[in-house]
């Protein structure tokens, strides 16, 4: 049977809906764009630097690539390198190739220089066609890098530059393969993966001609440059929303040895693509996520997640993680067992994320904490009785609010265990009084004053939590102190029908007419 994407899972147990983290790793598989642009990560990148293996010719005596200049002066001198390049292609005679190579590589140069190269005009002037005819098989491997370097920072432009690359596409892929040069296949990956960054239409042009195996088998050896290129290619080509070619992939022969073996013994730079790799696999695809579940693989991103200090590698390997254990059930259940080396492990590089500089690390550490917590009572006590506790409470209080989102569903889930049947879930008393000891209500309370609907509803449940399960009755006492009947009466009229159902039902039940008499 066909992979279908994602399915509901078990995750945030407090919350009324079960798909909840379904419908996150979807969100971040389809958004993680803004936040590779926080990590200094692009979608599409312009080539400024030969890749690994260039000749000489090609990859030195650039210094003055970086040098920006006026731009009409470089739109001219571009117009004019086409012009240059249609005569060396047309040439014939003795000194042709180094006649080609000569133009090709002033035409490179200067769709090199600018941070905004002069695409547009190069487009015009009739280059596609050219450069085409200089990819072609038999030519020297000089040649070719130096027209795959041209046509892939044509397709680093806007979205119509990078749809002219279309009949480029065949020769592109088929260079791929095994008869080519490695710095010659790995400069046409680039430029794939450039194509592939633009959107879903040209992405499933490139998987019906092949690309997807193509720059599979280049991720599998050990040459770090190529594996580099190939892996940020693939995770351009396979970041959805359709789930099938992340399934495709992770059931190519040896795919899942290579990300297992580029994560674990790679340097930063490398392992960062590869994770990426692994993001969208988990993110999409229901299949890839139970075979790497299956792998060493939790093991490995917690390795890299306990030593590792580059922000562009953690938020992958955090991302991943939290994919996993939001789809998995045996990642909780048999992998991250309670008491077990790799669980202590893993909150401890939880914990470290959290207590780091940067935003997106804590939101991402909280996230795998609360699928975490929302596993078995024994997970619930794992991460009550570690270091992460006191650190949550003071991001609850402290943090941006997307970050307290994340971080009340962590302390909401540690205080309920799964009901029998469909019933409310049970409190964990120990849990509750500890954390509304320690001054959780208050933060609770700011999330339903919050116009957030989703986090309204996070906090009216722990309120809940709270009203019910304080004992000796203490729990509206509490709420009232902290002007929670206030914050709830605001519901009252509320347009949504949840949120007005479940604050009226609360003032009704524990704040009516009887409130206080026994005082």
């Amino acid at each position: 049977m066909a992979d279908e994407g994602l399915i509901s899972h078990k995750r945030e147990p407090i919350k009324s809906s079960g798909n909840a983290a379904a419908q996150k790793r979807r969100q971040h598989a389809v958004t993680v764009g803004k936040e590779r642009r926080e990590a200094l990560m692009r979608t599409k990148r312009l080539c400024r630097v030969g890749v690994s293996g260039d000749s000489d010719d090609a990859s030195l005596d650039d210094a003055d690539m970086m040098i920006e200049e006026e731009q009409s002066i470089l739109e001219a001198r571009t117009s004019s390198a086409v012009d240059e390049l249609k005569l060396a292609v047309a040439f014939q005679g003795k000194g042709e190739t180094q006649k080609r190579v000569n133009a090709l590589r002033e035409l490179r140069r200067l769709l090199s220089k600018s941070e905004f190269p002069p695409v547009e005009v190069a487009l015009q002037a009739g280059a596609i066609p050219l450069l085409i005819q200089c990819l072609s098989f038999g030519s020297p491997d000089e040649q070719l890098l130096e027209a795959a370097w041209c046509l892939t920072n044509i397709a680093a432009g806007k979205p119509d530059e990078t749809k002219a690359l279309l009949p480029a596409l065949p020769l592109l892929v088929a260079h791929l393969g095994e008869k080519s040069s490695l710095h010659v296949a790995e400069q046409c990956a680039w430029a794939l993966g450039n194509v592939a960054g633009e959107g879903e239409e040209l992405r499933n042009v490139l998987l019906l001609q092949g690309a997807l195996q193509a720059l599979a088998r280049m991720m599998l050896p050990n040459k770090r440059s190529t594996v580099r290129t190939a892996a940020w290619a693939l995770s351009n080509l396979i970041k959805g929303p359709d789930p099938k070619a992340a399934t495709e992939l992770i059931k190519i022969d040896g795919v899942l040895d290579g990300i297992i073996r580029h994560l674990k013994k790679g340097d930063d730079e490398l392992a960062t693509e590869v994770a990426w790799v692994v993001v969208y696999l988990t993110a999409l695809s229901n299949v890839a996520t139970t075979i790497l579940a299956k792998s060493d693989l939790v093991q490995v991103l917690v390795e890299r997640l306990a030593v590792s200090s580059s922000l562009q590698l953690l938020i992958p390997v955090l991302r991943s993680l939290g994919n996993l254990v939001a789809g998995e059930t045996h990642i909780t259940n048999v992998v991250l067992v309670a008491g077990h080396e790799i669980t202590d492990n893993a909150i401890q590089a939880l914990v470290k994320c959290l207590k780091g500089e940067h935003r997106i690390l804590k939101k991402e550490a909280a996230w795998v904490l609360s699928n975490i917590a929302a596993g078995s009572v024994e997970h619930k006590r794992l991460i009550f009785s570690s270091e992460a506790m006191a650190l949550l409470l003071h991001l609850l209080s402290t943090a941006a609010f997307d970050i307290k989102k994340e971080v009340a569903y962590v302390l909401g889930n540690i205080c309920v265990a799964p009901a029998e049947g469909s019933g409310r879930p049970n409190v964990i008393l120990d849990h509750l009084v500890n954390l509304v000891r320690g001054g959780c209500l208050t933060g609770f309370l700011d999330l339903v004053r919050s116009a957030d609907v989703e986090a309204a509803r996070l906090g009216l449940q722990f309120i809940e939590l709270v009203l019910r399960g304080m004992p000796n009755g203490e729990g509206p006492k509490l709420v009232e102190r902290e002007d929670g009947i206030e914050a709830m009466e605001r519901y009252q009229f509320h347009e949504n029908e949840e949120l007005r159902s479940m604050a009226n039902e609360l003032v009704d039940k524990y704040f009516g007419e009887e409130y206080g008499l026994d005082e």
